[in-house]
Parts: structure tokens; C-alpha cells; sequence
């Protein structure tokens, strides 16, 4: 699972950029991103993809949410037939 860092405008706009914190080149990209006005948007997402990280950054507060209501035994129960649901909706 890769480890993504996203960065934001500081003047409010909705684009978005990120990173891949596992690349070599991820510090200086970073320091570019944050010369030219980016600022670090949120903590990092860890995803399978980089479509998964796109959806899970955009999710923001939902995603949050999952993790924590699937840190606790209900809510364990709740996101295992949620995410089973999905999973059969698919096929």
C-alpha cells in the first residue's frame, strides 16, 4: 500500500495536486510544490492506487469517519457487511 501526500493552493482553490512519499524524488518535489504556494493538505492516505487515494482524499471526513467507526467492535461489524455489499454489487 503506497503512501500519499496531497497539497493544496493556499488561496482557497479546489486543485490539488499530490505525491507519492515513497518516490525518490518525493523531497524535492515537495519543496517545489511548496516554493510555487502548495501547502500540505491533511495527513498522508495510504492506498492501493492512485485512483483509491484520489476518491479516499476527496472522501476526506467519510473516509475518517470509516476508520474510526471500524476501529470500534460495532462498527467493525457494520463496515465488514457495508464493505461486503459493495463487494457483491460489483460482481
Amino acid at each position: 500500500m503506497a503512501k500519499y501526500q496531497f497539497f493544496r493552493k493556499e488561496d482557497g482553490e479546489k486543485a490539488f495536486t499530490f505525491l507519492n512519499s515513497e518516490s525518490v524524488s518525493f523531497s524535492e518535489e515537495k519543496s517545489q510544490l511548496l516554493d510555487q504556494g502548495f501547502v500540505v493538505d491533511g495527513d498522508y492516505v495510504y492506498a492501493d492506487t492512485q485512483e483509491e487515494a484520489i476518491e479516499r482524499y476527496k472522501s476526506n471526513f467519510l473516509y475518517l469517519s470509516g476508520e474510526y467507526a471500524a476501529s470500534t467492535t460495532s462498527g467493525s461489524l457494520y463496515y465488514v457487511f457495508s464493505e461486503a455489499i459493495k463487494w457483491l454489487k460489483r460482481k
